[in-house]
């Protein structure tokens, strides 16, 4: 074999930080050591990872099309090695989730899995579905949990389980006391929102469609407690699953509102890279979620 396991770390952590010395510090190695791999694994093979831009180093082609191989030789050989030092320890795994799933999902499974496995250390990270599937295509996620629809040729994504956005209100909002709200109501109405590029987001655009153009979109905020409490001071109306609104609506500080004609159904999402080298910890991982 004319490379070594270092020289990969180096290259992928190159990749990951985009200069040498990061990736020297990450690995704890000198720069002139890390430098030196790197510029032993190009010559070995006549060959060129990087673009150079300074003091920046760019993934070129052919480091793009390596990257993900050499992503899977390295995870699989430190499985290789915990196998050998402990058969059933799980190490670290890095969870991306979108902001309902992180807040009100995650959290519950995270604290389980730990349970369960002492050994395991889950790395929660949360933020919106472009940035999540983005993470995982750049194998800084094991695994990402998202609640929009996305498509990409180099992630693997299947549906994990069901979820339904609620329109709602204040209790001392004018539609409060409505049965049903027509589409006149919907037009009227003031609406604080999720961002475009969230799941959320994406669900409501699917249910609206058709009134999308005119509605009155008043705020658009990125988190999911800032809409609840926007709503609860009378701002406006807003739209979020159910997961995230049930104890408001239990406390009473916020309202269901019901849109009859309007599909509010969508699926939460496992994503992972298509060349991800499925681990112990991911795939205990991933059946903890399903049976959550």
């Amino acid at each position: 074999m004319h490379y070594t396991l270092r020289q990969l770390e180096v290259f992928l952590a190159a990749a990951h930080t985009e200069n040498i010395t990061r990736a020297a510090e990450l690995l704890s190695m000198s720069q002139s050591a890390a430098s030196s791999a790197l510029k032993d694994l190009e010559q070995q093979f006549s060959i060129q990872l990087f673009d150079r831009v300074g003091k920046r180093l760019q993934l070129n082609e052919l480091g793009r099309a390596l990257r993900p191989q050499a992503e899977s030789l390295l995870e699989q050989a430190i499985a290789l090695e915990q196998g050998f030092r402990q058969h059933d320890k799980i190490g670290e795994l890095k969870v991306g989730a979108t902001l309902t799933i992180g807040n009100y999902v995650a959290v519950d499974i995270t604290a389980r899995f730990m349970s369960q496995y002492p050994s395991a250390r889950v790395n929660l990270h949360v933020a919106n579905t472009a940035r999540i599937s983005q993470q995982v295509l750049n194998f800084d996620l094991d695994v990402g949990l998202i609640e929009g629809e996305l498509q990409h040729p180099d992630l693997n994504v299947s549906r994990w389980r069901e979820d339904e956005l609620q329109i709602f209100c204040s209790p001392s909002h004018p539609l409060a006391k409505r049965d049903k709200l027509s589409q006149k109501d919907l037009l009227a109405a003031e609406w604080i929102l999720r961002e475009s590029g969230s799941g959320t987001r994406q669900a409501f655009d699917r249910a609206m469609y058709d009134l999308l153009p005119d509605l009155d979109i008043r705020l658009e905020l990125q988190h999911t407690e800032a809409i609840k409490r926007a709503v609860e001071t009378g701002l406006g109306i807003g739209c979020l699953s159910r997961v995230s609104l049930q104890s408001a609506f239990d406390s009473g500080r916020l309202i269901p509102l019901r849109a009859p004609g309007r599909d509010f159904r969508r699926y939460f999402y496992f994503i992972l890279h298509r060349q991800k080298y499925l681990s112990e910890g991911i795939l205990r991982w991933l059946d903890m979620c399903r049976e959550y």
